[in-house]
């Protein structure tokens, strides 16, 4: 009788989809990325309807999407990858040459998981691909989060009636969470992780992360990077006046 132990399964690598138009640095992040046990690259694109072409066909954990590219850019590809319920899996971290502008904020909006500077270190553009894989929010750094929540509040560049109408739509949905919910969803617009929510409300991280579970259902938000935008633009957190 063979009595050898069964191998354990192993957990499947993160996906990977590199988009940006400038080869060398993709060749830079696929050395990298397939250099980690944990993750692998399953497509290369040079501009954003390229992305999202792989992206359906490779159905990635998490696409690095530059923000600038030519022909479709990378805010309509990630409009068009968070339109597609086929796609509703996917995680886009967005990688920008400067850490705070406008195309932060778009990027949110149009459903990006977070951002990355292009000057980040390796550790972190491979930290930030597991983030935005196990759906937390990437806002780092940290000393841009005010910017960020300042220039939502402001409407962010976006059209003042459309403004008004998903202010008024954010608020209408906010009225089906608990007042826990609530709770939960500020501190998490203020950037805190499960474990850091837990510790102010004297509760336990599994509690927590089924309050926001429950919230981003209720909210229809992807992950916890549009909870964020979703509290922002609603009015129920508002930035803090520095």
């Amino acid at each position: 009788m063979d009595h050898t132990a069964p191998d354990l399964p192993t957990a499947a690598p993160l996906r990977v989809l590199l988009a940006d138009d400038q080869a060398l640095l993709r060749s830079a992040f696929k050395v990298l990325v397939d250099s980690e046990h944990d993750m692998e690259v399953v497509g290369e694109a040079s501009d954003g309807a390229q992305a999202v072409e792989l992206a359906r066909r490779t159905r990635p954990d998490v696409v690095l999407m530059d923000i600038r590219m030519p022909g479709t850019d990378g805010l309509a590809a990630t409009r068009m990858i968070s339109a597609d319920p086929e796609l509703a899996a996917v995680r886009v971290v967005m990688l920008t040459t400067f850490e705070v502008d406008e195309y932060v904020v778009s990027a949110l909006r149009a459903g990006a998981s977070g951002f990355l500077g292009k000057g980040a270190e390796p550790d972190e553009l491979l930290n930030a691909i597991r983030v935005a894989a196990a759906g937390e929010a990437l806002l780092s750094p940290a000393a841009t989060k005010g910017l960020i929540a300042t220039f939502l509040a402001q409407g962010g560049g976006a059209d003042p009636a459309a403004a008004r109408d998903s202010a008024g739509a954010h608020a209408q949905r906010l009225a089906a969470l608990t007042v826990r919910e609530r709770e939960v969803l500020v501190h998490v617009a203020a950037g805190l992780s499960n474990d850091g929510i837990a510790g102010r409300l004297e509760v336990s991280p599994l509690t927590v992360k089924t309050h926001v579970n429950r919230a981003m259902a209720k909210l229809g938000a992807r992950d916890r990077a549009q909870l964020v935008v979703i509290a922002y633009e609603s009015g129920l957190v508002r930035p803090r006046a520095e």
